[in-house]
């Protein structure tokens, strides 16, 4: 049933009574405001006016938007674990239905990512890509943010440097060998490249920052909370769907890319930001897992193999 016009004045001016403000001040100011419109709203003539292209190359459009399109659903991925790092006394229900709409994002990134891998003109792309050196996916700031929220930041230490250390140890201290920062070192002299360097002066600060805040309250720490009997199987799926999507299925989208421009049929290319691709988009070489205790033995010794030879056998057919 609706409300009626008198329920709804009497809970505006409830509304307007408690911060001390005149009602009849913002009903006339209603009656003068024009209506929303879906373009204002979205703010659609900006948004058109975002794709800003390096190059005269057709494709670069796509390419540009396709990204875009990307850090939009890492940004409704992030409204989802603040939710739940951020909620006091979570419950298993609250904790699934968040867990599960991260999921559905990454679903629907990793299955669009044929936009890139079949929708692109190779030729093109091998032409407007040296353009945009040195930037790289590797420096979204917000995929970062998504891993630092979902997992104990030691399962973020690079992998020959994890026994170093143990979950208690100085959140500093592993984030100084975190496994982006060997993952962006140049293939052929190990230093630095400049889109790590890039990425460091504009991010390092925020990034550890939030490293500290999710020490005891990343997405691991809030299920270790709960109680046994509030853990239910439905969860520990959803959660494990979520490492595979963010660990596994996405790196391997963009490795299946990558090898199709930059393998077949062709001495390999570096990547745009000069980092050894081949190594650091491979979850079995990485062994990056967010939640390792939900994995058994023999899934976390073949993490990711079965996919990616499912790439190999569809690359060299």
């Amino acid at each position: 049933m609706e409300d009626s016009t008198a329920d709804i004045l009497e809970q505006l001016k409830a509304k307007f009574d408690a911060t001390s403000q005149d009602m009849n001040t913002f009903l006339k100011g209603l009656s003068v405001s024009n209506y929303i419109t879906y373009w204002d709203y979205i703010h659609l003539d900006t948004l058109l006016t975002l794709q800003k292209p390096k190059t005269d190359i057709p494709d670069e459009e796509i390419f540009i938007v396709y990204h875009q399109i990307t850090e939009l659903f890492f940004r409704l991925s992030i409204n989802e674990l603040k939710q739940i790092t951020e909620f006091q006394e979570i419950d298993s229900e609250f904790f699934i239905r968040k867990v599960l709409r991260v999921n559905r994002y990454f679903k629907v990134l990793s299955h669009s990512f044929d936009i890139m891998s079949k929708g692109l003109d190779p030729k093109q792309y091998l032409k407007f890509r040296d353009a945009l050196a040195p930037a790289s996916g590797f420096q979204s700031f917000q995929y970062r943010v998504i891993e630092i929220m979902s997992t104990e930041l030691l399962n973020l230490v690079e992998k020959s440097a994890r026994s170093q250390f143990t979950k208690d140890s100085s959140v500093d201290e592993m984030f100084e060998h975190i496994y982006w920062k060997k993952g962006a070192n140049d293939a052929q002299t190990g230093k630095k490249t400049y889109t790590l360097i890039q990425f460091e002066e504009k991010y390092q600060d925020m990034l550890l920052n939030l490293a500290r805040e999710m020490r005891n309250k990343n997405i691991w720490a809030c299920y270790e909370r709960l109680k046994e009997h509030e853990k239910p199987e439905p969860l520990i799926e959803a959660l494990k769907q979520l490492d595979a999507d963010v660990n596994v299925n996405w790196p391997l989208s963009h490795f299946r890319t990558a090898v199709q421009y930059l393998v077949k049929g062709q001495k390999p290319l570096r990547a745009t930001g000069g980092s050894n691709w081949r190594e650091y988009l491979r979850p079995k070489i990485q062994q990056r897992m967010f939640y390792p205790e939900l994995w058994t033995e023999e899934e976390r010794l073949n993490w990711g193999r079965n996919k990616i030879d499912v790439i190999f056998s569809e690359i060299n057919s």
